[in-house]
């Protein structure tokens, strides 16, 4: 293992289209939602342990979720949990770890990558991100690892890269596009062109800061001000007056979009964002009507299609229902459409007006 090598695993969001399972005080990527018998989280950090030395892997997350990371995570040490003081997205998350490591190892390399994704080729991943760090180490590049799309998914993001390698395996980004209609989606598959962006990103550190500092200045600025107070005492209280002043932006609309050093690989590893209770419909077992069922004591009659989670201490019994998402949690109980699972974060907000904070 490369001792320039690490790895910050963001693990600050609250992952509401899984809402009723996942809560704002225990969110999805510290849940085991395809009852594999490990959580989000640790699964990520065991798939980046296998290649990066531990004490180079940190967590980027919310500091209500300091205490879970250290419970889910005990091989990781307190120094390595970064607590951020409140939301701002994925620019000022990733440039806390950026100035960080900066002042720790000039030299350093740094996967970025999400606490809750589904990895099922861990070989095939663990060689393309090395294959990353190999070239950010030898060019000034920013690079994002590409999904080889399998059907004109709508919920993810799509990148568009040259079709000339100029390494193996790496290519020139062209443009990024948010995630498109239904139509633009087909076309773009039809193309032959584009990836899905995966949001995991692999670059040097130094780079990644003159990236910030030429892209977006003002967080640049409110950053270096602080760097003498990084990987000592002052580092929180720091952080506490860096935050408020940081827009809230994503990396790769901050600086992605507009940068012209930007590469992908495109990559085939069995990803999954995980983003739906559609997609961990997609990744569980299923019976022989299509039914995807979580949980010990799930009865299913005459029901098709449907993705049921339950808690392992109770019994559900579904008869009848065709195409539905039912989730059963000790206090709520969401029967929906699947065809309707985007529209699940406007339900949670419907919750709130109508019910305030409780069952969020």
């Amino acid at each position: 293992m490369n001792k320039h090598h690490y790895v910050a695993i963001m693990a600050g969001g609250i992952g509401s289209r899984f809402w009723p399972k996942s809560r704002t005080h225990h969110p999805k990527q510290f849940l085991d939602i395809l009852n594999t018998g490990k959580t989000l989280i640790q699964w990520t950090f065991e798939r980046f342990a296998g290649f990066i030395p531990k004490e180079n892997i940190f967590i980027v997350t919310s500091q209500e979720y300091t205490k879970t990371v250290k419970e889910q995570l005990p091989d990781i040490k307190d120094e390595n949990i970064l607590a951020e003081p409140s939301r701002k997205n994925t620019a000022p998350c990733i440039a806390y770890m950026a100035f960080k490591l900066l002042q720790q190892d000039p030299n350093a390399s740094l996967i970025v990558a999400p606490s809750d994704h589904l990895i099922l080729d861990v070989t095939a991943f663990t060689k393309v991100s090395l294959e990353a760090l190999r070239f950010v180490e030898k060019h000034n590049a920013l690079i994002t690892l590409g999904i080889k799309p399998s059907h004109p998914n709508t919920g993810y993001g799509y990148i568009q890269y040259e079709q000339h390698a100029v390494s193996d395996n790496v290519y020139k980004v062209k443009t990024f596009t948010e995630k498109p209609n239904l139509e633009l989606a087909k076309t773009f598959i039809a193309s032959g062109d584009f990836l899905w962006n995966a949001g995991i990103f692999v670059w040097q550190v130094k780079n990644i800061v003159a990236a910030f500092e030429k892209y977006l200045p003002e967080m640049y600025e409110v950053f270096a001000a602080e760097k003498d107070n990084f990987n000592n005492s002052g580092e929180q209280a720091a952080i506490e007056r860096i935050y408020p002043q940081c827009t809230n932006i994503s990396i790769d609309f901050g600086i992605m979009e507009k940068a012209d050093n930007v590469y992908i690989i495109p990559s085939s590893f069995g990803w999954s964002d995980l983003g739906t209770w559609n997609s961990a419909y997609d990744n569980l077992e299923k019976d022989y009507l299509g039914n995807a069922v979580a949980g010990n004591n799930v009865i299913v009659i005459d029901a098709t299609n449907c993705m049921v989670h339950a808690p392992n201490n109770k019994l559900v019994l579904v008869q009848g229902a065709d195409d539905f998402i039912i989730v059963d949690t000790e206090d709520v109980l969401l029967i929906s459409k699947k065809n309707k699972e985007q529209e699940i974060k406007d339900y949670v907000a419907e919750v709130k007006r109508k019910k305030g904070e409780k069952f969020l």
